[in-house]
């Protein structure tokens, strides 16, 4: 009997009106139908886009960055989706939402433009694809590769392997570096002085054959050695290679740093340090009736 009494309460409390929308009233029931539906939405969006869509789009041998965005859109598409029959099954016409989104609006105007703008940002980003997943970017004085790509922020995971968390207006809004973008062939300069004692021709195979012993270097286009400048005490060289990967750039510098400081060596080419020559000067003599003058 009084768990009959218990349920008669328990049944009151969910039919409890809250509030209306429109001419639909809203209850503890409804709200509960509700967030469950939206909650089941959520989840099987996201087991829909990462397991299922994921598989298909690597059997499709698409690259990540295109896999990624794909997967998003159709995650969220599918909350979208879920909302809108979450929202039809208790009864709740869309149309009545639009006079709580006009009024929303106006907060959003004034207290969430920073929220908005990141918002239009992400959506940016996801469908101009200026980076995508996996690009090596520079934002500022930060460096790393983008692994994540939300409505609201871009998560950059750095050189020294701390995650980043970027306001994606920052990428729409500001200077960014992508090194990655459709291409990721990239040029890289390393500069080197020799004594002016050197055989420059010798200076110039040795060079080349650094960068062509290097299997990171491309052999098209082929390296190239020039000689920029006279210094004080060198001939500037500048040796010019490219690579294929972005993400290995300061491992190739100093792989090819160190080859040649060890070709130089075999070969006896000096790279020269500053030298700077000091003159010492002996004191001027001072005249005899000077040396008088001060004693007296």
């Amino acid at each position: 009997m009084d768990f009959l009494i218990i349920l008669e309460k328990f049944e009151r409390i969910l039919t409890i009106k809250l509030f209306s929308i429109g001419q639909t009233e809203v209850s503890f029931s409804s709200l509960m139908v509700f967030c469950v539906l939206l909650i089941f939405f959520v989840l099987l969006s996201r087991f829909i886009a990462r397991r299922i869509i994921e598989k298909l789009l690597t059997r499709l041998q698409l690259e990540q960055g295109m896999r990624y965005t794909i997967r998003r859109v159709t995650e969220y598409s599918l909350v979208i989706i879920g909302a809108i029959i979450a929202f039809q099954t208790i009864g709740i016409n869309l149309s009545g939402l639009a006079v709580i989104f006009g009024l929303l609006s106006v907060g959003i105007g004034f207290g969430l433009q920073n929220i908005t703008s990141n918002f239009i940002a992400g959506l940016i980003l996801l469908f101009e694809r200026p980076i995508k997943v996996g690009d090596r970017v520079t934002v500022g004085e930060i460096e790393g590769d983008i692994i994540e790509i939300n409505i609201r922020s871009t998560t950059i995971r750095s050189l020294t392997n701390i995650a980043i968390i970027v306001p994606n207006s920052e990428f729409v809004s500001s200077r960014v570096i992508n090194w990655s973008y459709e291409n990721s062939k990239i040029r890289v300069d390393i500069y080197v002085g020799v004594s002016y004692n050197s055989d420059l021709d010798l200076v110039l195979d040795s060079l080349k054959q650094v960068a062509l012993e290097n299997g990171d270097v491309l052999q098209s286009p082929s390296p190239e050695v020039h000689l920029r400048s006279f210094g004080d005490s060198s001939w500037n060289m500048c040796l010019r290679i490219w690579i294929n990967n972005p993400k290995r750039y300061y491992y190739v510098i100093s792989d090819i740093n160190c080859a040649i400081v060890r070709k130089f060596r075999e070969n006896s080419i000096e790279i020269p340090f500053p030298q700077r020559d000091l003159n010492i000067r002996s004191p001027l003599p001072i005249p005899i009736s000077e040396q008088v003058k001060n004693k007296s």
